[in-house]
């Protein structure tokens, strides 16, 4: 669901929608992508299958939209969190600390899309991987903006690289965090982007 959508009232039809995607994510999350049918989604939504085929005519095709929409959200999040950060370095920080919540809230999302990666159809596969970009190059342009106004800031390494490194951070806990131990998404979010900024204040 991008932002837009989601700022927008969802018609029932949309709302189906996401609940079989939200359900199909769950089974791929559990059991693998491949061996998932769309008779074990149908019975799992509580629906027919040829309800399911009238949404969806295949699982590659909700493989592809669940891809897609993370894509579309995390661009949007991270578009807003720059547009309304007081400076560079916060814009930054709240980039880690928000990609970090978002993965801790949806973690059977984002190993399917970390895992399952490989099973997109190869001729969408390089227009993704272009979006994703576009979300990468909005963190790393902030951080170039803050390196800017603050040149004494020594990263030791290329900023992309710098960048690769939050992220990795940041989506990696989608392996490890669990809801019932002592931090909240956000308050992970926020304990990591503030570990992995100490060294680039001003």
């Amino acid at each position: 669901m991008t932002v837009s959508e989601r700022d927008a009232a969802p018609s029932r039809a949309d709302q189906q929608r996401h609940r079989m995607l939200t359900v199909s994510a769950e089974i791929f999350s559990r059991r693998g992508f491949r061996a998932t049918s769309m008779n074990e989604i149908a019975a799992a939504v509580g629906l027919s299958k040829p309800t399911l085929y009238h949404y969806f005519s295949s699982k590659e095709e909700m493989l592809v939209r669940l891809y897609s929409d993370v894509l579309d959200e995390s661009l949007g999040l991270a578009r807003e969190v720059v547009d309304t950060a007081a400076t560079p370095l916060d814009a930054v920080r709240e980039l880690i600390s928000s990609r970090v919540a978002y993965t801790c809230r949806n973690q059977d999302l984002l190993k399917v899309c970390f895992e399952e990666e490989h099973e997109l159809p190869a001729e969408l596969a390089e227009q993704l991987l272009r979006r994703r970009r576009a979300y990468e190059d909005v963190f790393l342009t902030a951080l170039e903006r803050h390196l800017g106004a603050n040149p004494s800031v020594d990263l030791g390494m290329p900023p992309k690289v710098w960048v690769n490194m939050c992220l990795g951070a940041a989506n990696w806990t989608y392996k490890w965090y669990r809801p019932s131990g002592p931090d909240s998404p956000e308050q992970l979010g926020e304990r990591i982007a503030a570990g992995l900024t100490a060294g680039i204040r001003a």
